[in-house]
């Protein structure tokens, strides 16, 4: 519950933002200046990319929420219970360990969604961040493909 209201608290900061910094971009385009139109067309253009990135980060976070309920309801999410630091990190030797059985699992069934969420966990549990997130993108893409009824490449 908590990470929602910082996403909210985060999302309405840039909101803000885009609405201080759009009423610049207009002051500046008005002004009728080549640089100044220049800074005023900036000034849309990047809080619109701020925007779209925000929205791609929320909508991922929003459906790798859904299959991590889905594997939850189906009893499905890996059972170790690791070791975990006062800051509530895995302990990563631990995680480590762990690990190979995950990525072993998605070579045996590369096509299966579960398997890659389930890596992804693993991923994550060793502080891989970047690996987390991209098995638990392919977990989406996988998982919406096989609802949309799409054989998989």
């Amino acid at each position: 519950m908590t990470t929602r209201i910082g996403v909210a608290i985060m999302s309405a900061a840039l909101l803000l933002y885009i609405v201080l910094v759009g009423q610049r971009a207009v002051l500046f385009i008005a002004t009728g200046e080549p640089i100044a139109i220049a800074l005023g067309v900036a000034l849309i253009f990047f809080p619109l990319l701020a925007v779209w990135a925000l929205g791609r980060e929320l909508w991922f976070g929003h459906r790798a929420a859904v299959l991590g309920r889905t594997l939850e309801s189906d009893a499905d999410l890996p059972e170790e219970e690791l070791t975990t630091l006062p800051s509530g990190r895995v302990v990563r030797a631990e995680a480590d360990a762990a690990f190979p059985r995950y990525r072993e699992e998605v070579e045996a069934a590369p096509e299966d969604w579960r398997a890659w969420y389930r890596l992804g966990l693993a991923y994550d549990g060793s502080g891989d961040r970047r690996r987390a997130r991209a098995a638990i993108r392919r977990a989406i893409a996988l998982e919406r493909r096989g609802r949309r009824g799409i054989p998989s490449t």
